[in-house]
């Protein structure tokens, strides 16, 4: 396995730079590891439908747009089946390279970090049904309909992949603490669900894999995390870019190596 741990610089130029235009729908762009998706493949001259829920509240993803024209903005609420809908409507005649479902929540209560680690509904005694489910329906099912909804813009695409952001606290062999319940089993799911999928989807060559990214900086990670979020998204990167058909259904770590179920 070639280490793909050396500074973004030193990347191949050939995967860098398509010779044409691809795009690529990344879920979640307006924060964390979606936005660094949406700035390095811009960088990369891609064409970034960038999603998230509420587009005017999206500083960030906002500025970047009034810098690139091939950054589009659009609303997308993954949880809500209308919302998909209506993204899959506008998009309907649009060829999609890479479906990148990355959003998703640690908790199913709170909104800051702090609420979150401290979070007593995902811990056995304390579980709370309505947060679990919540979580299980943003991290695990709606990223299922999203694909399911945009299947037919990846199979106009040239590149015909889709990747889902998971979590190594997905690994069932790897689970070594009795905390994130919920977070853990949505994306112990999420896997599953992936590598259902990617049978599926098999005879079409259509390529399907979920990542873990790492321990990364970002609201979730915290910032005593190990990797920058430019670090974690590069190396994922070059993973994507070559993919072939042997690695679909596999769990993926950030650096390409495999992750056990």
């Amino acid at each position: 396995m070639p280490n793909f741990l050396s500074a973004p610089s030193t990347l191949p130029m050939a995967w860098m730079r398509p010779h044409k235009m691809p795009t690529i729908l990344i879920t979640g762009a307006n924060r964390g590891l979606g936005f660094e998706f949406t700035q390095q493949y811009l960088r990369d001259g891609w064409h970034v439908i960038a999603t998230c829920r509420v587009p005017t509240k999206a500083t960030a993803l906002q500025q970047l747009a009034a810098q690139n024209k091939n950054l589009q903005i659009e609303t997308l609420e993954a949880s809500d089946q209308n919302s998909i809908a209506t993204l899959a409507s506008k998009l309907e005649n649009v060829a999609l390279d890479i479906l990148l479902n990355n959003a998703g929540i640690y908790s199913g209560v709170g909104k800051t970090r702090s609420d979150q680690e401290n979070d007593s509904s995902q811990n056995f005694g304390t579980l709370d049904a309505v947060a679990w489910a919540k979580v299980l329906q943003t991290n695990t099912v709606a990223p299922l309909m999203v694909t399911q909804a945009f299947l037919p813009n990846i199979k106009r695409g040239q590149q015909n992949k889709i990747v889902f952001i998971s979590s190594r606290m997905g690994s069932i062999e790897r689970t070594n603490a009795p905390d994130a319940i919920a977070y853990r089993s949505s994306k112990a799911a999420l896997n599953a669900a992936m590598r259902n999928i990617s049978l599926s989807l098999q005879p079409e060559k259509i390529t399907v894999v979920s990542f873990h990214p790492g321990w990364v900086q970002t609201d979730m990670g915290g910032a005593g995390a190990d990797l920058t979020p430019e670090a974690s998204i590069t190396h994922i990167r070059q993973v994507i870019a070559n993919l072939t058909m042997k690695q679909t259904g596999q769990f993926l770590n950030y650096d390409g190596g495999t992750i056990p179920w």
